[in-house]
């Protein structure tokens, strides 16, 4: 999960953006996720990854694309289970399972606080695709990616309901820097007083990816044979 959200968050998608087990193939192929480096060693199945925002970033729901106006998080965390880890190129399939948002504030006009921004009705398939680095976050018709941003107004308290536009947001793996990265992935409003923008734009990059069923929880890299 350039993986995970947010959104809703992303979502991460927030995004996406992937425990112990046996490796993904028993030869010497190289997967499409390794840890340590490129071409490193395969990450197997069931292995659950994790990361934070890069160093010096934040999380940002912006109320237009590439506007600079929203809700701004300076944390932000996602969690994914990988499900399968093919020779590259391929995809590898991950199973989104959490997405967090902290520290945020806003510069929306009225708002005066943000209370919380939470991603909903996760897990959310993902696939990572190292033929173009493209990660892709979806929900279903049952469970959409969905975010709730609660802000405090002038008006009294507001709670905002987003969904992702055609039901999915993608962001691209970094093969070198262990990444990924969303932008400007639209979410249209749900639900909410007429006080929640109309739509939220995330963007987020979340780096390093960390295996955390690994011990010293390696880096995890993209293999892109075709870069």
């Amino acid at each position: 999960m350039r993986a995970i959200g947010y959104l809703g968050i992303a979502a991460a998608a927030a995004m996406s953006v992937a425990l112990l087990g046996t490796p993904a193939y028993a030869d010497d192929a190289v997967a499409v996720l390794t840890t340590g480096s490129i071409g490193g060693a395969n990450v197997a199945v069931n292995d659950v990854l994790s990361a934070s925002l890069a160093t010096g970033t934040t999380a940002d729901f912006a109320t237009a694309s590439g506007s600079t106006t929203g809700v701004h998080c300076s944390a932000s965390t996602f969690t994914a289970t990988v499900l399968d880890n093919p020779a590259a190129p391929g995809v590898a399939t991950e199973s989104t399972t959490a997405q967090t948002f902290g520290t945020c504030t806003s510069n929306i006009l009225g708002v005066t606080a943000v209370t919380s921004v939470t991603v909903n009705n996760a897990p959310f398939a993902t696939t990572v695709d190292s033929s173009t680095g493209a990660v892709t976050v979806t929900g279903t018709t049952a469970a959409p990616i969905q975010t709730t941003l609660v802000l405090r107004t002038i008006l009294g308290s507001a709670t905002c309901v987003y969904q992702a536009n055609g039901g999915s947001i993608t962001g691209v793996a970094g093969s070198t820097d262990s990444s990924i990265s969303f932008s400007n992935q639209q979410f249209n409003k749900f639900s909410g007083s007429i006080t929640c923008p109309s739509n939220g734009y995330f963007t987020a990059s979340y780096s390093p990816i960390l295996d955390t069923s690994v011990a010293d929880s390696p880096a995890v890299y993209t293999n892109n044979p075709t870069a």
